[in-house]
């Protein structure tokens, strides 16, 4: 399965504890560093694929301020999938800073000071 960013982060958001639309944009947001942010249309199509794939399902719905707000929550299969995009991830991550060092160059943690 190709797991995009936005779907990565999606799945991410979910870990903890099921969110709404906007509750997984501004947790995407914030688990990105700001360096990612969805737009509602743009999550709602990939909640869809998460979904149709069997990696997302509804958690409830609720009336706020009129609206109708839609909770996700992460399945098994996908805590499965993001474990594995995550090592897959991180074995890509340790494979470049590792040919980096022998280049002679040095390279930083991931998430560390420039």
């Amino acid at each position: 399965m190709n797991v995009t960013e936005p779907m990565f982060l999606a799945l991410t958001a979910l870990v903890d504890e099921p969110r709404h639309g906007y509750g997984i944009v501004q947790e995407v947001e914030r688990l990105s560093g700001g360096r990612v942010q969805l737009k509602i249309g743009s999550l709602y199509g990939v909640l869809d694929r998460l979904a149709g794939d069997g990696l997302v399902e509804l958690d409830r719905e609720e009336v706020w301020r009129g609206r109708l707000r839609r909770y996700y929550r992460l399945t098994d299969d996908g805590a499965r999938i993001l474990e594995e995009e995550a090592a897959r991830l991180a074995a890509n991550a340790a494979a470049a800073r590792s040919r980096l060092r022998a280049r002679g160059l040095s390279t930083r943690p991931a998430g560390g000071p420039a």
